[in-house]
């Protein structure tokens, strides 16, 4: 299972200028976070202070006891390897191959032999659809192989948490879907924890079980996906519309009486947010992941602390999902109960899921 991230009052800051001051969060083992924001706010640094590539000057990164922000060079350059982390281009040496590539972490990191090397590396090219590319380099493949290649990589050591720096950026809107659903089976694989930072909606809309918010150099909110995606912050609105109107300028922040009357001349034509989307789920073949009962133990206990609009969002989520088991014959581990406000009832239908894990190959180029 995914290790438990847990942030307190990071502030980072490069001289005077501040990116983002008092950032507290925790990511649940296991689950799939995401981290929103518009450009400029810092969502990249945030991923290589988590790594301890660049160091906060405040605050704390709690990982198995350890923090990582004040702990020694050589305790923290073995914590580096409980992450993987799939960067924007992917990161490929471009004079190697795809395998090559691949096996790099393994080969500097351990004394595995190269037989058992290329057992590791052609599994992990096999999780991301990529068999056959072996030979291939960097410049020869489109740029969906090289994320895959990149995802591959970052998974070889086995990690527990994994790190997405904006996965869909150069992808179109079907290989983003694309990985969207690969994501969701590698977590159904692998139980690791992920934290993806994205600018896309549709992903924010249907992969994560959290999500958080970057703005004004600060985290405007972070929890469960219903809260955020079901918010009448003036910011998450135009966020999640795509709306040029609203507090969210094209340098950072539009200044606050300009954004006032914006939103005064436009009369509420602004208001409303998109149709909550429902969650992706493991591809047929895999296993249901092991989050989704964790997550909802979690969310059941803050229940009674969330808004209504987020509370009944995720009563609505909860019964279409059951639903949707009920048609295609699958039976869900709990069914929600929508006479109560928090309470979940067994629910024994027809059909086990399959004990071994099976294998996606989410499309070809």
């Amino acid at each position: 299972m995914g290790v438990e991230v847990k942030v307190e009052g990071l502030t980072k800051s490069f001289g005077r200028a501040n990116i983002w001051s008092d950032v507290t969060l925790t990511l649940p083992p296991g689950e799939v976070s995401v981290l929103l924001g518009p450009s400029g706010t810092g969502k990249s640094v945030f991923l290589k202070s988590l790594i301890g590539l660049l160091k906060p000057e405040k605050g704390s990164i709690i990982i198995h006891d350890t923090d990582l922000v004040k702990c020694s060079e050589a305790r923290l350059y073995e914590l580096r390897k409980l992450f993987g982390v799939l960067f924007q281009d992917g990161a490929l040496f471009g004079s190697m191959n795809l395998f090559d590539n691949i096996a790099f972490p393994l080969r500097e990191h351990t004394k595995k032999s190269e037989a058992e090397i290329r057992d590791i590396v052609l599994d992990k090219m096999d999780l991301v659809g990529l068999t056959g590319s072996e030979g291939k380099l960097p410049g020869e493949i489109s740029g969906g192989m090289r994320k895959r290649a990149g995802l591959a990589r970052a998974m070889v050591l086995e990690p527990e948490i994994i790190l997405f720096d904006e996965p869909d950026s150069g992808l179109d809107p079907v290989r983003t879907a694309y990985l969207n659903q690969l994501i969701i089976d590698l977590n159904a694989q692998t139980d690791a924890t992920f934290l993806i930072v994205t600018h896309d909606i549709n992903s924010a809309q249907t992969v994560p079980d959290n999500i958080g918010m970057l703005y004004r150099k600060h985290l405007a909110m972070f929890g469960p996906r219903e809260v955020l995606l079901t918010s009448d912050d003036p910011v998450v609105s135009q966020f999640l519309n795509g709306r040029r109107q609203g507090p969210i300028g094209m340098s950072e922040e539009k200044d606050t009486a300009q954004a006032e009357r914006e939103m005064a001349e436009l009369d509420g034509e602004l208001e409303g947010l998109p149709p909550l989307k429902p969650q992706l789920v493991a591809s047929a073949g895999l296993p249901e992941r092991k989050a989704v009962a964790r997550r909802q133990q979690r969310v059941d206990a803050m229940m009674h602390t969330l808004p209504p609009a987020a509370q009944e969002a995720i009563r609505k989520s909860r019964e279409e999902a059951a639903a949707a088991a009920r048609k295609a014959g699958n039976a869900p581990t709990q069914q929600y109960d929508s006479s109560a406000t928090d309470q979940f009832t067994r629910w024994d239908g027809q059909g086990e899921p399959p004990s071994e894990p099976g294998r996606h190959r989410p499309w070809t180029d």
